[in-house]
């Protein structure tokens, strides 16, 4: 498994970038997003998933976190390949991303090529828990020990940890939400001001 890849960036060309280390060249499949403001000679740090199958073995490579998270989930949702992926992220940030699972916005995937309703809609209704993922907190025979509120606060942190997000980017992003929103609107809220940073 290859964690991560750092070196001088000698090549780029769309959704590819190649970084060499100790005189090897690593070519990271990427997004747009990532390619945005990387020049050839500065060295440069990619966050890497290593796909294995029967025919290849491919480096996919993220400048932030934030971008290997959403990557992952997509990965997870079945139907949704590397290519695709790629493609969801090429178009929107992986705030964004979150965002339009959270709010059910099919439109918002479907602008992006090769994501049609059906896998948009599906995609929505399998990363849609894992963003809401009940956290520790909420386990059967917690709720009775916990207000409602700090139950929705650690849920939407999960969520946003799971998304990439620092516990204190979570918590500042949650900071000043009204306390009677439910988790799921929590999240929204969160997501809202994260993505205008």
């Amino acid at each position: 498994m290859i964690y991560s890849v750092k070196g001088k960036l000698i090549h780029i060309e769309p959704n590819l970038a190649v970084v060499e280390c100790a005189g090897v060249g690593y070519a990271c499949r990427t997004t747009a997003v990532s390619l945005e403001g990387l020049k050839v000679g500065n060295d440069v740090t990619f966050l890497n998933y290593m796909s294995v199958r029967e025919d290849a073995v491919e480096l996919f490579g993220f400048i932030t976190a934030h971008e290997l998270g959403a990557f992952k989930m997509l990965l997870s949702v079945s139907g949704v390949g590397p290519k695709a992926a790629l493609s969801v992220l090429s178009e929107m940030s992986p705030q964004n991303f979150a965002l339009s699972v959270v709010t059910d916005d099919v439109k918002a995937l479907t602008r992006v090529k090769g994501i049609g309703a059906k896998t948009a809609q599906l995609i929505i209704l399998k990363l849609k828990d894992k963003l809401s993922a009940d956290s520790p907190m909420s386990l059967p025979g917690a709720e009775s020990k916990v207000s409602p509120h700090i139950s929705a606060n650690s849920q939407a942190v999960s969520a946003l940890l799971v998304l990439g997000f620092t516990v204190s980017e979570s918590a500042q992003a949650l900071s000043g939400l009204d306390e009677k929103l439910d988790t799921s609107e929590k999240i929204k809220q969160a997501l809202k001001k994260l993505s205008k940073r």
